[in-house]
């Protein structure tokens, strides 16, 4: 039986760059968070995982260890980060695992493609919790546990959502409240020694993972139209932007959004409005005739 490949794992930043520190990385065994798991590990640091899918967990850190890029340790914790108490245990056991928790990187997260009229309660509060709640309770208890008299830093991952977020109403509110959250404790924690920033990955960033969970091997191919780099962007490049913001080179970057699309964001959007004349110019009337037009509308129920 032969061997499993091994990923290469390299770095643009300087080795051992973050020897000694412990991070969290929720949703790290997959996609964008096990490329930041990686890095983070050939970089010296040593990393917590977190997920609520165990299987998921246990192959990462079994395809993980057998890396021989690794200059840091690498263990897990199962985790529903809409779950309170099971978010504060993630913080706890890490710390009893490696005594500390110098870096927080909110990943997990989670949100199905539907229209707005059609995302039941049930599915809206999903995505909410998942995406919104959870950073916040990630947050807030990396900061009570360790960060309050400690410091640290915080990452967020968010999303392209600037222009709204056609068939993502449900992320695109979440994510919004997170870029919106990012920038409070990036003030309210600032005298605890804290700095919280976010990275919001284009929707052209691709990962095998994302792919299946979408259910279509196609779906990054279809925004390259709107990406001005005219490719699809890489976990990797993701991940470098993390590790910046983690590093001593941003000291002095707090309260930020570094979003990393290719300037897709200013580019073009995927939604299509179809063809219609629904939108009616307004127009001075007279009295007379604005009474008219009253009379045709239609009568209200309430």
């Amino acid at each position: 039986m032969s061997a499993p490949t091994t990923t290469k794992i390299s770095s643009v930043f300087r080795n051992r760059l973050f020897k000694n520190k412990v991070a969290i990385v929720t949703g790290g065994a997959t996609g964008i968070g096990k490329a930041i798991t990686q890095e983070l590990l050939y970089l010296g640091c040593n990393v917590m995982i977190a997920s609520r899918n165990v299987e998921k967990l246990s192959k990462a850190v079994k395809e993980i260890e057998q890396s021989p890029y690794n200059k840091g340790c690498i263990d897990s914790v199962q985790c529903n980060i809409r779950k309170e108490e099971q978010v504060k245990s993630m913080i706890s056991t890490t710390i009893d695992k490696f005594g500390k928790v110098d870096y927080l990187v909110n990943n997990g997260g989670g949100q199905f493609p539907s229209p707005a009229d059609n995302i039941s309660l049930k599915g809206w509060n999903a995505v909410i919790e998942t995406n919104l709640t959870g950073t916040f309770l990630c947050c807030r208890e990396a900061y009570n546990q360790w960060m309050k008299d400690n410091g640290g830093v915080i990452i967020n991952i968010i999303a392209d959502m600037w222009k709204g977020f056609p068939l993502m109403s449900h992320t695109g509110a979440a994510r919004s409240g997170v870029d919106n959250l990012t920038k409070s404790l990036a003030i309210e924690w600032a005298h605890n020694g804290v700095r919280i920033n976010s990275v919001a990955p284009g929707s052209s960033i691709y990962s095998d993972s994302a792919a299946a969970n979408y259910g279509d091997a196609k779906i990054f191919e279809k925004c390259l139209h709107t990406v001005p780099a005219n490719r699809l962007g890489t976990t990797e490049e993701v991940s470098a932007a993390v590790c910046f913001l983690l590093s001593p080179a941003a000291t002095f970057i707090s309260g930020e959004t570094v979003k990393v699309d290719a300037g897709a964001s200013l580019y073009q959007s995927m939604w299509n409005i179809p063809e219609h004349n629904k939108s009616k110019p307004y127009k001075w009337s007279t009295d007379e005739e604005a009474e008219d037009n009253t009379k045709d509308s239609p009568k209200s129920k309430l």
